[in-house]
């Protein structure tokens, strides 16, 4: 028997056995109903270990929650982040673009598992619309943050108040999902103008490459350009895929893949790493263009992808077992380096930048590539850890056991990634709706992909 304290998700799971009201105070908490309160438990309660599938049933649906009831009310999008005082007390109307595409991503899984119906999740998916539809794009790209209160542009960084290719291609990918799942007239067309008004070959500035970022204010000053290895193959490939404003291979072989100097077969813990910098970088690479770009048969000159990831998740996870600075809690059943919050801001960690903080959604997003060793991590992070790391929207962002330190909040690119992850585990769903979109298949084959 396991000793937790229990959210008041757990009422829908009649294995549970409750003795207590849990004293999460997360956002939106609310106290569970208990009809046989003990008061000599302390709050702590014991249940009956879960499944390996009640676990995961129980992960996505409660994950969803920060998707679905956590949504901005006014636009239906992502919150960029669950904490109301951040960003000047501004967060609880910053939307976030990339993070409201890894939740539509999931949207199909949704219906298919019963936590919603179809007819909501349509209904949600047109109000997001609604609200797309009315912001300032540029050049057809949508900004990082938009206020969901006033429908504007916010400003995300320094020159950066205008288009940002990347997080408009997480958005994208989204809403592709969702386009091919719902086979509804309305939402089909309405999608179909967004994606096709995105100007992916003019971002390049007639250049063989893609930039980042472009603002009426700064133009191009913010100078970034799309270089590969990072989180970001999946822009290439819907810009090559685009039937209104498709670039051309030699875009993709130049500016993405360096003319094949991207390609470096780093080796670490005797595990052959194709690329990306010394130990893989942070997790989130093999994710975040993976939750609709299907890499197990995905393979081009440079790579195989499913290799490529899977690498990099293996050394992730050796170089915690490892554990070279001597970390309180690293090991077999707690890894995963990745970016989020740290107990000093925000950090993208990996094993280059350990700070002795663990990210949950590293391990879980990574169940395609290490299910044994992520369903290890996922039982130490509930059953051992408790509510000190789940909370009513699921696993707080990040934690430190060696500085007992707890994020108190969520992120949407780190929640959402954990529900369409475990998805494409569990019956490829995301996968397959992403990758039978013609477009797509025509964007990788221009580009010389086999999948």
């Amino acid at each position: 028997m396991l000793k937790i304290k229990i959210p008041s998700v757990f009422l829908l799971l009649n294995i549970l056995l409750f003795t207590a009201c849990s004293d999460d105070s997360g956002p939106g908490y609310q106290e569970p109903y208990n009809p046989n309160p003990d008061p000599t438990d302390d709050d702590v309660a014991e249940v009956s270990s879960l499944t390996d599938e009640e676990l995961l049933d129980m992960v996505q649906e409660t994950t969803f929650t920060y998707f679905w009831d956590f949504a901005e009310s006014n636009s239906g999008m992502a919150r960029e982040r669950s904490q109301d005082n951040a960003y000047g007390g501004d967060a609880p109307n910053i939307v976030t673009t990339g993070g409201t595409g890894f939740g539509l991503a999931s949207f199909p899984a949704a219906v298919e598992r019963g936590w919603i119906s179809k007819t909501e999740a349509q209904d949600r998916v047109i109000k997001i619309l609604d609200f797309l539809e009315s912001v300032p794009t540029y050049h057809g790209a949508f900004s990082h943050w938009y206020m969901g209160n006033t429908a504007q542009t916010r400003t995300f960084g320094e020159f950066d108040d205008g288009g940002d290719l990347v997080e408009t291609a997480f958005l994208i990918q989204g809403l592709l999902i969702c386009r091919e799942y719902f086979e509804n007239d309305e939402i089909d067309s309405r999608i179909t103008s967004l994606w096709e008004a995105v100007e992916w070959d003019w971002y390049t500035q007639e250049e063989n490459t893609l930039y980042w970022h472009w603002s009426p204010n700064f133009a191009f000053q913010k100078d970034l350009q799309i270089n590969g290895w990072n989180e970001s193959l999946i822009v290439y490939v819907l810009a090559a895929s685009s039937p209104t404003h498709s670039i051309e291979p030699v875009v993709y072989t130049n500016g993405w893949a360096l003319n094949g100097n991207m390609v470096n077969n780093r080796e670490h813990y005797n595990i052959n790493l194709p690329l990306g910098p010394s130990y893989g970088g942070p997790l989130f690479f093999s994710h975040y263009s993976f939750i609709g770009l299907d890499p197990r048969n995905l393979e081009d000159q440079y790579a195989n992808y499913w290799e490529q990831n899977t690498a990099h998740t293996l050394i992730n996870y050796e170089y915690a077992v490892t554990n070279p600075k001597d970390f309180e809690g690293y090991g077999q059943n707690s890894w995963g380096l990745t970016a989020s919050d740290s107990k000093d801001g925000y950090a993208a960690h990996s094993p280059t930048n350990d700070l002795g903080v663990i990210t949950p959604t590293a391990a879980l997003s990574s169940f395609p590539y290490t299910p044994e060793k992520s369903m290890a991590a996922l039982r130490y992070f509930y059953e051992e850890l408790g509510d000190d790391l789940w909370g009513n929207m699921g696993f707080y962002d990040a934690f430190s056991e060696e500085y007992d330190w707890y994020a108190d909040g969520y992120l949407a690119i780190d929640q959402g990634p954990i529900i369409a992850m475990i998805e494409n585990y569990r019956t490829g769903l995301p996968w397959q709706l992403f990758m039978q979109n013609t477009e797509i298949q025509n964007g990788l084959d221009k580009l010389n992909f086999s999948y």
